[in-house]
């Protein structure tokens, strides 16, 4: 069995639970069958094997070094990106038309999670370029596409977004970065951009940069701020790369993981390079002038989604490595063992251990449920042929999107942290990889929107969007699963009562919330909120899969049924004092002066 990740259970999400083969009967899909879904993931399990695993640890060790204004990585790294670009997984999901394979995204999600889980350092490169690539393709210019998304899916070119500055962090309403408009129709780019991951290599012919700016006499905060195409080559007439543009390294910035992916901050228009002779990073608009935080968005969620996976992926090969290790490192004896001179037994046969173990398997397979359930509905908005249907898809996909983000980022990081325990102090050396895993994994409730930042989305903006359409969808579908588990009786109808009152109370508290007109207050738990919600969304899964898994004799069907038991009944519990605070509207966090801290 692969310590990467299991290939059993993504053939069970995907086929038993998630159906995919009913996206067959859709033209976008139809050229394509099961054999090809699976030929596909065998691919992806070799190449990660093969060519991203076996350099994890050296990228932790030999991280990117600034020489000479130069972001200098081992060899390794472009040589994996070489074999992942040629066997076509950057072009995963694009139109055949664009050289793309016109894969499913969930099909997609799930070849992504053996390179997320074996190198999440060296995935992030064509991770970001994807994401850059797909905002392109929709908004971008026949013109645009042409130059740039398709040298990206031949893996020529990478890409990257541009939004943090050093002075505004996560608050892009205080973006300074200019850009001047020339009579060419090209803009001149001048600022910082600060923690661009990717942000300089020179692993490809070029990088697309994707750079939020201000136009001049733009509206103040994030209505004034436009999106550009800005590369770090620009390109000649016949799309050859041509001189260097005004972007240049200014230096590295060094974490505590994911030290495979340069994360860089980059200087535009300081004059190091000025192309033509005139100052400024040449830049090309995108889209409209002032609707660039509305285009980014699209390359936001796509992220935001992609940082789930990865933080499951990252949970999801800790909880391998932990599982065979107790599996095969004998110590200590059982209780009813009174004999000191008996052979010690598999840790894993301690209860303890078993305990840590069935919570692990809990977390990683309920997050990658849950960002499979995400790329599904990607599918489900794109391609199902009732438009009402499509729009449903669409309005749960942006409702969930904050905790599709967020929950394997809690969960699976905490999983990582059990990982560690079941090693005991060998977890804690670096001759074991869940050290690494868990370094990796911290990174994840912070990038692409911090934890805090989710739950503001999800309960200042997404649940009470539309009159509160996207709980209410939400209820419903939870309700329909709980109403067959009642339908089956037995155990699953006792977990999935347990479930609806549990969903029914979150949508009473989130009206009690909004209820005073006070938002301080309301948004002063919204991290609770999300916590809450993200239990509630990932219990219902795991009654989903419980129900598939209902009557199967295999071992993977077992352990469906004992993680799903797992969860409804310990893990979600843990909502109850959680909503109890959420229903006091408590306002200890705001009436703490600051010199009491």
């Amino acid at each position: 069995m692969s310590l990467i990740m299991s290939r059993a259970d993504l053939d069970f999400l995907l086929h038993e639970w998630l159906g995919v083969e009913e996206l067959l009967g859709r033209p976008r899909y139809a050229e394509h069958s099961r054999e090809t879904f699976d030929a596909v993931l065998d691919l992806a399990e070799t190449v990660a094997t093969r060519h991203f695993a076996t350099h994890n640890k050296r990228n932790d060790a030999e991280e990117p070094q600034f020489v000479d204004g130069r972001a200098v990585l081992h060899p390794e790294v472009a040589e994996a990106l070489e074999v992942y670009a040629s066997s076509g997984f950057t072009g995963a999901t694009f139109d055949e038309e664009l050289g793309g394979m016109q894969l499913p995204q969930v099909v997609a999600a799930a070849t992504s999670a053996w390179f997320q889980a074996a190198n999440c350092g060296t995935a992030g490169y064509p991770f970001l370029t994807q994401a850059n690539a797909h905002l392109l393709a929709t908004h971008g210019t026949s013109e645009q596409v042409d130059a740039y998304v398709r040298p990206m899916l031949e893996g020529r070119f990478f890409g990257t977004m541009c939004l943090s500055e050093p002075q505004a962090g996560s608050s892009l309403a205080d973006v300074t970065t200019t850009a001047v408009p020339q009579p060419d129709g090209t803009f001149r780019l001048r600022g910082t951009k600060m923690w661009i991951s990717g942000g300089d290599h020179e692993m490809g012919e070029n990088i697309v940069h994707l750079v939020l700016a201000r136009t001049e006499g733009a509206p103040a905060g994030t209505k004034g701020i436009s999106l550009f195409l800005v590369p770090k080559h620009l390109l000649a007439e016949d799309g050859s790369v041509g001189e260097r543009n005004d972007v240049v390294l200014a230096g590295l910035n060094h974490k505590m993981g994911w030290r495979g992916t340069t994360n860089t901050l980059l200087s535009f228009g300081e004059g190091a390079h000025r192309p033509g002779g005139e100052p400024g990073a040449v830049g090309h608009l995108v889209g409209e002038q002032h609707r660039g935080l509305a285009l980014m968005f699209h390359m936001m969620n796509e992220a935001r989604v992609g940082v789930g996976l990865g933080a499951a992926a990252l949970g999801y090969t800790g909880y391998l490595k932990a599982l065979d290790y107790a599996r095969t490192r004998p110590q200590g004896r059982l209780p009813q063992a009174k004999d000191p001179s008996s052979p010690p037994v598999p840790i894993i046969e301690h209860a303890d251990v078993r305990r840590m173990l069935l919570t692990m398997k809990a977390y990683v397979e309920g997050g990658l449920a849950l960002v499979l359930h995400a790329a599904r509905l990607v599918d489900e908005e794109r391609t199902h042929p009732d438009p009402e249907e499509a729009a449903r898809a669409h309005l749960l996909l942006d409702t969930l999107t904050p905790i599709v983000k967020s929950w394997p980022s809690q969960w699976c990081l905490a999983a990582n942290d059990l990982a560690i325990q079941v090693h005991g102090g060998y977890g804690y050396t670096r001759e074991y990889d869940v050290e690494q895993h868990y370094r990796d994994n911290r990174l994840n409730p912070i990038h692409e929107g911090t934890h805090g930042i989710q739950g503001l989305d999800l309960l200042g903006r997404k649940v009470v969007a539309e009159g509160g359409a996207g709980l209410r969808l939400l209820a419903e579908r939870i309700t329909a699963t709980t109403d067959e588990a009642a339908r089956r009786g037995g155990d699953l109808a006792e977990d999935g009562a347990r479930l609806r009152a549990t969903v029914d109370r979150l949508v009473e508290v989130t009206g009690r919330l909004w209820s005073t007109g006070d938002p301080e207050t309301a948004l002063a738990h919204s991290s609770t909120y999300l916590e809450v919600a993200g239990h509630v969304v990932v219990a219902w899964l795991w009654l989903q899969q419980a129900l598939v898994a209902e009557g199967g004799t295999s071992d993977l069907h077992e352990g469906k049924r004992h993680a799903a038991r797992w969860f409804l009944r310990t893990e979600l519990p843990r909502t109850g004092p959680q909503l109890d605070l959420l229903e006091r509207l408590d306002r200890s966090p705001l009436d703490v002066p600051e010199t009491a801290f």
